[in-house]
């Protein structure tokens, strides 16, 4: 399997590196049904091929940090579908392994000056929240009545099999509040492995309420923490998120929105107009944004059009004058 020389951290200190953007949305577009429960997780189990050839169109599109089709597995969940642990196990593991392969035979189909060019590519293991776990809309609310403690022993299990399974860091996301944060940072403490911490946000507080501020600093001051910031928000949200992250902590932004259309939960469908605009890119890197992408319906060409702002050396003057 290709790993990189560099930690990403090194990467990160280079300059901004481009993050893939949402998976759901590239399975969608090549004809998965992702209904179940378990969404895009179904297909670690189901039909792994779709989830490397949707890591692979993120690739061709530029990006150069990989997130793994993990948020939504978990050892409950598939228990429901009758898979046992060393099932699952497997499965989490699985997932690392599918966005290594698709890394690799991206490299065999590239020019040696292609890859001369591109770059190093990292992968991530996407650690969705708990309320991902339920499937009811819960990791846009949080606080789901459980201690620290007891989210901390949910998250473990699972974030030790993707770190036996050796991804570059753990991509701690769509986090809703400081809780939940606070958990997932002990019980990745034992990997040994870089993390970003990456909250869900309304406006500027977290989804259950929080100053941002306040849910920033939960990561300042911690070693492992390579990058904070925000992903699945509005992308306007993201343009005040993006500088307080950078002066609370100090330390790299992570940011990677929406596209910000609003789901509808009774009709099961996207409302609303995309406000997701590339122009952004530049703006959130001069304000500290290192890992830069997308979430839930963003596709690669939007992704591309990021890597080409960035690498283009454009300016922020601009980025802040879409929707």
């Amino acid at each position: 399997m290709s790993v990189p020389v560099r930690p990403l951290a090194a990467a990160l200190a280079d300059g901004p590196v481009v993050l893939d953007g949402g998976l759901s949305n590239q399975l969608a577009a090549q004809g998965c049904d992702l209904s179940d429960p378990l969404w895009s997780a179904r297909l670690l189990a189901d039909d792994p091929g779709q989830i490397e050839a949707a890591h692979t169109a993120y690739l061709r599109a530029g990006a150069r940090v990989l997130i793994t089709a993990s948020y939504q597995a978990t050892f409950e969940g598939f228990a429901r579908r009758g898979l046992g642990r060393a099932e699952t196990a497997e499965l989490l593991r699985r997932s690392v392994r599918l966005a290594r392969r698709a890394v690799e035979r991206n490299e065999v189909e590239r020019s040696a000056a292609e890859r001369d060019t591109a770059g190093e590519v990292h992968v991530a293991a996407s650690v969705g929240p708990y309320g991902a776990m339920l499937a009811d809309g819960s990791e846009y609310r949080g606080r789901y009545g459980l201690s620290v403690r007891a989210l901390e022993r949910f998250h473990r299990p699972r974030i030790e099999a993707l770190a036996e399974a050796g991804p570059d860091a753990l991509a701690l996301e769509t986090v809703p509040d400081t809780d939940e944060a606070e958990a997932l940072l002990a019980a990745a403490e034992g990997t040994g492995l870089p993390v970003w911490l990456s909250y869900t946000v309304s406006g500027a507080a977290t989804r259950a309420g929080q100053p941002l501020a306040e849910a920033f600093r939960v990561a300042a001051g911690r070693g492992q923490v390579i990058a904070v910031g925000v992903n699945c928000c509005d992308p306007r949200d993201a343009d005040d998120a993006v500088p307080l992250a950078a002066r609370v902590t100090g330390k790299p932004v992570v940011v990677y929105p929406n596209s910000g259309e609003t789901w509808d939960a009774v009709a099961r469908d996207w409302r609303g107009p995309g406000t997701y605009d590339p122009a952004r890119a530049p703006a959130w890197r001069d304000s500290g944004a290192r890992l830069i992408g997308g979430c839930c319906r963003v596709g690669p060409e939007r992704i591309a059009e990021v890597a080409r702002r960035i690498a283009g050396g454009v300016t922020g003057a601009t980025a802040t004058t879409g929707p």
